[in-house]
């Protein structure tokens, strides 16, 4: 589970990728080449090229890759990409192959992206160092040769961004996990190393459960490299190695380009193509039946349970509860033009400008409002998991029969429980399916909408 306290924008690697695109097709300029046949190589290039470093895990470098491991990346993309151009010309065979040229191609592009990603590599640890920002606070749980070695590596590399505020020595007696989890909460820890070998497993499963319920990151030191699961990732710090107890598909920063540029496409179609001649029409019916605005805005919870203001046609007569009190069956606040707007989901439909603004996804976890995400964050185990990831406009949960009200304890545990099971498994086909789904239920009328 990744804490995003302290992180980059998810923004930096699309814009490197488009950078280093930049660089790649502004070089072909070099190779001499018929005026029919520069485009195809544009466009060779750069499914070339994205194919290739999603394959090589080219732009996966994060606060803890070492420089040498970040010129091997690059040594490795060139190489293979050197092929990938040499393969072009043997595809395209009435062209007379120019070695000098290619060459000076593959050398330009090498010298020139390796200057930026470097360039850029080093700038955020000077970042870091100098203006104190983009850190991690972290803690270390246990007192021995590898938790030693591991708080060296921390303060013996502050460029890496991370900033240990205490070890933990959990052979004394007068220390208990409840003192540490309000020292965490307390100090506003984000990530917690923790060492296997000193730690029980139900103290384990005490610390994944706090860790998870407060969007903390766990990571553990183990006690022998012996230790596999499927959900279980290895890392080195310097050369300790690092358990990551959590992970994400969407924390993959091609996964995380594919599903923005899902989101931005669809959100921008929808706006300009629906949204542009559909809101006067119903503003007009909205203003007609009621006095009040024509759109109704809530504060709820996202991405790392931070408040944002979420968008709907208003359904609502005006009223004091409309923030406090969720929607229940034959609820006598709802308008008549604002029941047929709940029921064919259309009162959903602004919220394509959240998705545009960042706030939220297309497809994801359902957003509550605040006083409701409180309530349940302390009665539901895992509840807060759900703001690992943006919330959506529609999700599995909502599709799965688990949308609206909450008529029992266990319709809101099953829906946490899709909510998790979509994070830990999420990809694009399964986006796609959800948002097809969501069209039908639209059409035939979901009997939970009201």
């Amino acid at each position: 589970m990744a804490s995003r306290a302290g992180r980059y924008s998810y923004l930096l690697r699309p814009l490197l990728l488009g950078v280093d695109l930049s660089v790649l097709l502004a070089a072909t300029f070099l190779i001499s080449l018929p005026p029919d046949i520069r485009p195809v190589l544009s466009v060779y290039i750069i499914a070339s090229w994205f194919i290739t470093a999603v394959g090589n895990a080219f732009y996966q470098v994060y606060r803890f890759t070492t420089l040498l491991k970040l010129i091997y990346l690059l040594l490795r993309q060139f190489i293979l990409f050197t092929v990938v151009i040499f393969a072009f010309y043997g595809l395209i065979k009435e062209i007379s192959i120019q070695l000098f040229e290619i060459f000076e191609y593959i050398l330009t592009c090498l010298i020139t992206i390796s200057f930026i990603k470097i360039g850029i590599f080093n700038l955020l640890k000077k970042y870091r160092i100098f203006f104190g920002q983009n850190k991690r606070r972290v803690i270390i749980l246990g007192k021995n040769a590898k938790t030693q070695r591991l708080k060296g590596f921390f303060e013996k590399n502050p460029a890496y961004g991370y900033e240990l505020i205490q070890t933990i020595d959990l052979k004394r007696k007068e220390i208990s996990l409840t003192e540490i989890k309000e020292f965490v909460l307390n100090n506003k820890i984000d990530e917690l190393y923790c060492s296997i070998a000193e730690l029980k497993n139900d103290q384990l499963a005490e610390l994944v459960n706090f860790a998870e319920n407060n969007l903390k990151t766990l990571k553990f030191i183990p006690d022998s490299k012996n230790i596999f699961t499927k959900k279980i990732e290895y890392q080195y710090y310097g050369i300790t190695p690092i358990i990551s107890l959590r992970s994400l598909p969407a924390e993959k920063p091609v996964n995380q380009f594919l599903k923005r540029f899902l989101d931005f496409i669809m959100a921008l179609l929808v706006i300009v193509c629906i949204l542009s001649w559909l809101v006067p029409i119903i503003a007009l019916f909205i203003i007609a039946e009621s006095k009040g605005p024509v759109f109704f805005k809530q504060k709820r919870n996202g991405l790392d349970g931070k408040e944002f203001y979420c968008f709907k046609f208003r359904s609502m007569y005006v009223n004091e509860r409309a923030h406090s009190k969720l929607v229940s069956k034959n609820d006598i606040r709802i308008t008549t033009v604002g029941r047929f707007l709940r029921k064919t989901s259309i009162d959903e439909l602004p919220q394509f400008v959240n998705v545009l603004l960042g706030d939220m996804s297309v497809v994801g976890p359902r957003p509550h409002m605040v006083s409701i995400t409180h309530l349940y964050a302390a009665k539901v185990d895992k509840f807060m998991v759900r703001h690992l990831v943006k919330p959506g406009i529609t999700g599995l949960a909502q599709v799965s029969g688990y949308r609206g009200e909450m008529e029992t304890e266990n319709d809101i545990k099953n829906r946490v429980r899709f909510d998790i099971f979509y994070i830990e498994n999420w990809s694009v086909l399964m986006d796609l399916r959800i948002i097809a789904k969501t069209m039908v239920k639209s059409l035939e009328g979901d009997s939970r909408a009201y």
